[in-house]
C-alpha cells in the first residue's frame, strides 16, 4: 500500500481575524500549543505506518511559510504544489492524485486540511487504518465525526449499510448541508448522522476516474496544469492558464455527493475541531474556575465565561460575561461569543476600504526573515528588520525613498552601490535614492537592524529588483 498524505493549505481563515489574515492565515499560527496547526497536522502522521512524505498544496505567496514551518519540525515534504489561483479542493486533490500515481497506480491519498485540531491521535491512526482497508477496494472514504451537540455550523453525513462488520465503516446514504437548529436536534436524536470532517481517504486512480465521470473539465485542466508546470527545487509550479480554467468546486460537490462509491468511517474519540471561529477555539481552550480562557498578559475582575487573548500588551477586562477579546499589535477584536462568527463582516469592511489589516500583520514574514513597522509619519517610516542566518534580500533600488540602516544585533554584509561593507552592532549605513543595494546575513545568528525610510513615497511597491534568491524577478 502506497499511502500519500495530502495537506491542503488553502483558505484565509477570516473568522479568526485579527490573528488570522489573508497573507498569514490560521494554519500558520500557534493557536493551540507550541506548534502551528500545519505543523500539528504534519506531526500527526508520525503514528501511521508505511506512509510517504506529505504532498502539500498551497499558493505561491505562502510557499516559504510552508517550507519553513515544516523545516522547523523536521518534516520533509515530497512536493509543495503551488496553485497560481485558488480553485477549491476538487482540483487541488486531483493534482495530488496525479503526482501520487507517478509513484504507484495503487496509491492511496490521505487528504487532510491543514487547520484542524485533533486531540485523539490514537483514534486518528486507528481511523486511518480502517479507511485504508476499504479505500483500496475502490471506496472514496470520508471521516465522519460522531456529533456531541446539535451543531449548525457543520455539514452532516447520513450513514447507510455497514461495509465491514464492527469496523464502523458505512456506505454513505446522503450528504446533508448545514442544518438549522431543529433539524440538527433531530439528527442527534435519530442517530446515524455524522459531522463531515473534510478529511478523506481516496485511491488516487478511483478518485480520478470518478472526477473524469462527473467533472471532466477539472480532471483535464488539472492534468494539463501539472504536465505544463515546472519543478523549482521543492516546489511544483502549476501552469497558470490551465489551472485557472479548472471550475471552482469542492471535492464534496464535484465527486463525493455524486459518486456511488462514497463511504464513511465513523470516529467518536478523535477530539476533532476545525476551529472555524473564536467560539470554537474557546470551547477547546483550558478554562479557569470562572470559565475563562486567559492567554497572555491578561488581568480580569468579575469576568466570566470569556476568551481573552493578549499577543503584545496588557489587556484588562472588568464586569464582562461571555465575550471574546483578541489583541494583536495593530487590531483588537471585542465580540459577544454568540456573535464571534460575524467577524467576517468586519473583514469584508476592511477589504472594501482597502485597509491592510485584513491581509497583513504589523510584522510581515518574508522568505528571508521578517519586517515590522515601528513608527511612521509624513515622509518617514521606521521598521525593525530581521534576516535569517545565510539569507539575503534582493538586489534592489528605490525611486522615491532613501534608507538608513542601523545594526542592533548580528552582522550585515551590505552592497551599497559599487561598494560592499561589513556592519556589526551599533554601526550604520545610508542608502541614497536610486542607489542599488542589498542586505545579506553572513553570520550564524539572526541579523536585526532598524531601517529608517524617508522620501516622498514609501510604499512596498517602490522596489525594482535586479536579482533575487526567491524567484521574485520576472524572467525575460
Amino acid at each position: 500500500m502506497h499511502l500519500h498524505p495530502v495537506i491542503l493549505c488553502g483558505g484565509s481563515g477570516t473568522r479568526l481575524w485579527p490573528m488570522s489574515r489573508g497573507g498569514y492565515p490560521k494554519q500558520y499560527l500557534k493557536l493551540t500549543g507550541d506548534n502551528t496547526l500545519i505543523q500539528q497536522t504534519a506531526l500527526r502522521l508520525r503514528g501511521i505506518k508505511d506512509i510517504s512524505s506529505p504532498i502539500v498544496v498551497t499558493n505561491t505567496e505562502q510557499r516559504f511559510l510552508v517550507a519553513e514551518q515544516l523545516r522547523e519540525v523536521k518534516v520533509e515534504s515530497s512536493a509543495i504544489v503551488l496553485e497560481p489561483v485558488s480553485r477549491n479542493t476538487a482540483a487541488a486533490i486531483a493534482v495530488a492524485a496525479l503526482i501520487a500515481m507517478r509513484d504507484s497506480a495503487d496509491s492511496l491519498l490521505l487528504v487532510l486540511p491543514s487547520d484542524h485540531v485533533i486531540a485523539g491521535e490514537a483514534a486518528f491512526v486507528e481511523a486511518v487504518a480502517a479507511a485504508a482497508q476499504i479505500a483500496k477496494d475502490g471506496y472514496l472514504v470520508t471521516f465522519g465525526i460522531t456529533p456531541t451537540e446539535p451543531h449548525t455550523g457543520y455539514g452532516y453525513i447520513r450513514a447507510g449499510a455497514e461495509l465491514v462488520n464492527g469496523a464502523k465503516t458505512f456506505a454513505v446514504d446522503t450528504f446533508v448541508e448545514k442544518p438549522d437548529a431543529v433539524t440538527a436536534e433531530r439528527f442527534l436524536a435519530d442517530g446515524g448522522y455524522y459531522w463531515n470532517s473534510g478529511m478523506f481517504m481516496l485511491k488516487a486512480s478511483t478518485y480520478m476516474e470518478e472526477l473524469r465521470r462527473h467533472e471532466p473539465e477539472i480532471a483535464a485542466q488539472a492534468e494539463l496544469s501539472l504536465d505544463a508546470g515546472q519543478r523549482d527545487n521543492d516546489f511544483v509550479r502549476l501552469d497558470a492558464q490551465a489551472f485557472s480554467a479548472c471550475p471552482n468546486i469542492s471535492v464534496d460537490h464535484a465527486v463525493m455527493e455524486k459518486t456511488k462509491r462514497a463511504a464513511v468511517v465513523a470516529v467518536s474519540d478523535l477530539g476533532w475541531n476545525d476551529i472555524g471561529s473564536w467560539t470554537a477555539l474557546a470551547d477547546i481552550a483550558q478554562r479557569d474556575a470562572q470559565g475563562n480562557a486567559l492567554i497572555g498578559d491578561v488581568l480580569t475582575d468579575a469576568v466570566t465565561n470569556s476568551y481573552i487573548r493578549a499577543e503584545h500588551r496588557l489587556v484588562a477586562a472588568i464586569g464582562l460575561d461571555n465575550v471574546v477579546i483578541v489583541e494583536t499589535a495593530d487590531a483588537v477584536l471585542v465580540a459577544h461569543r454568540d456573535r464571534a462568527q460575524d467577524v467576517k463582516k468586519i473583514v469584508a469592511q476592511l477589504n472594501e476600504m482597502g485597509r491592510h489589516e485584513s491581509v497583513t500583520h504589523r510584522r510581515v514574514v518574508r522568505p528571508w526573515g521578517s519586517y515590522e513597522g515601528i513608527d511612521s509619519g509624513d515622509r518617514f517610516q521606521v521598521k525593525r528588520i530581521v534576516v535569517s542566518p545565510g539569507a539575503q534580500l534582493s538586489l534592489q533600488m528605490h525611486h522615491h525613498r532613501a534608507e538608513h540602516w542601523i545594526v542592533v544585533k548580528g552582522t550585515a554584509l551590505v552592497t551599497n552601490g559599487d561598494k560592499e561593507i561589513i556592519l556589526t552592532e551599533n554601526q550604520s549605513t545610508y542608502i541614497p535614492v536610486g542607489v542599488t543595494h542589498r542586505l545579506l546575513n553572513p553570520g550564524m545568528i539572526p541579523l536585526e537592524l532598524i531601517e529608517v525610510q524617508s522620501g516622498a513615497y514609501l510604499g512596498e511597491d517602490d522596489i525594482v529588483r535586479f536579482e533575487d534568491t526567491y524567484g521574485r524577478v520576472a524572467k525575460a
